[in-house]
This record gives structure tokens, sequence and C-alpha cells, in this order.
């Protein structure tokens, strides 16, 4: 009996070893940020911009309208529904811009989006889901380029953030898992690398 468990343990380890193996060596395929600008023939990034695809799990990096790089990526655990509140785990869909940069986050760092924006907004306070004075805030913090309020029912601290301190397994499995709030999850690597190109203001536009 405990000659089967320990079999079965150890089968799953080297399982679980095997598939981390087979992600570093995917990975290892990707090239860091300074050689696809190379092969661009950029010498500087301008008009920075961010394409999120969530049906095929990437992020892909514009300077002005050239693609210059794509990132895997991940969403909200709710994959199957567009963030309409608070509780309900998925990632939202539109226009939406950074609006804060956080270098301390739960998961490394995250570039805080302002989510709600005015049409997200707006589609609540039709439904009567916010009132007009939640709705007045919110389009008055957009105006004035900040975040806007968390805390009505449609929720926030949407953003784009790392993985945290379990890093090294997640960014190389190499199938997808969606574990987030609804936030956009890429590896700690790559939010440092777009950490120095990106900044508050930088335009995300998140699609299906």
């Amino acid at each position: 009996m405990i000659k089967n468990i320990i079999y079965i343990f150890g089968s799953v380890l080297v399982f679980l070893a095997g598939v981390i193996v087979y992600g570093i060596i995917l990975n290892s395929k990707e090239i860091p940020l300074s050689e696809a600008m190379a092969e661009n023939n950029l010498k500087k990034l301008k008009n920075v911009r961010l394409i999120v695809h969530r049906m095929d799990y990437e992020m892909d990096l514009y300077s002005d309208t050239v693609f210059v790089k794509s990132y895997k990526a991940v969403f909200g655990r709710n994959s199957s529904n567009v963030k309409t509140g608070a509780q309900d785990f998925a990632t939202p869909r539109g226009r939406y811009r950074i609006c804060r940069i956080d270098t301390n986050a739960r998961y490394y760092k995250c570039f805080r989006l302002n989510y709600p924006n005015e049409s997200d907004a707006a589609d609540a306070f039709k439904k009567k889901e916010i009132t007009q004075k939640e709705y007045l805030k919110i389009v008055h913090s957009l105006e004035t380029n900040g975040c806007p309020p968390q805390t009505t029912y449609l929720g926030g601290r949407i953003g784009i953030h790392g993985i945290g301190k379990y890093n090294f397994i997640f960014k190389n499995l190499p199938f997808v898992f969606n574990w987030t709030n609804g936030s956009i999850a890429i590896s700690n690597d790559d939010i440092d690398e777009l950490y120095k190109v990106v900044k508050i203001g930088t335009p995300v536009f998140i699609k299906d």
C-alpha cells in the first residue's frame, strides 16, 4: 500500500517536472523586447499601446501602428463572460488606459486600468446598478485621468499584473490556466519588460 502511494506520488512529480521542462523549452523561444525592436528597426518605442486578445490568451505590444511583440496572458477565472460586476471574476472588454502603476502589488507589479470606463458606467446606470452620483464620480475621474471609484457595484482593481512568488511554475506551464479576479496576468519577467515602456495614460484595448 505504502509502495503504491510512493509510486503514484513519484509519478505525479515526474509528470509535473516534465510539463514544466516542456514549458521552459517553449518559453526559451521568446525573444527579448530589445531584439524584437531591432527586428523592426526601432530604436525607441513611441505611442505605445497594448491590445489584449482574450480568446487567444495573448497581449500584443505596438509602437504606433507597428506590431512589436506578443506576450502570453491569462485572465479572470470566469472566462465565459465579460465583466459586468464586482463579483463575477470576469475580464472586462473595451478601451481602457493605465491610470496607476504599483510596484509593490500582491502579484509583483501592477498596471492599474481605469475600469470601469464611461461605457461600463453608462450601461450600469441605465440598468440602475449604480446611482447617478456614482456615475458622475466615475466620469469625473476619467475626465481628470485618474482611476475611477472601485467600490461601486461594478467593482474595480482590474489591471495588468505579474504572477508573484509562483512565477517560475505558472510562467512555464505549456497550457493556459485562468485564475485572476478579472485582471490580465503575465509573467514577472514580462511585467518588468513592459514597465520600461508603458506609463500612466498608455491605452489598453481588451477584445475577444
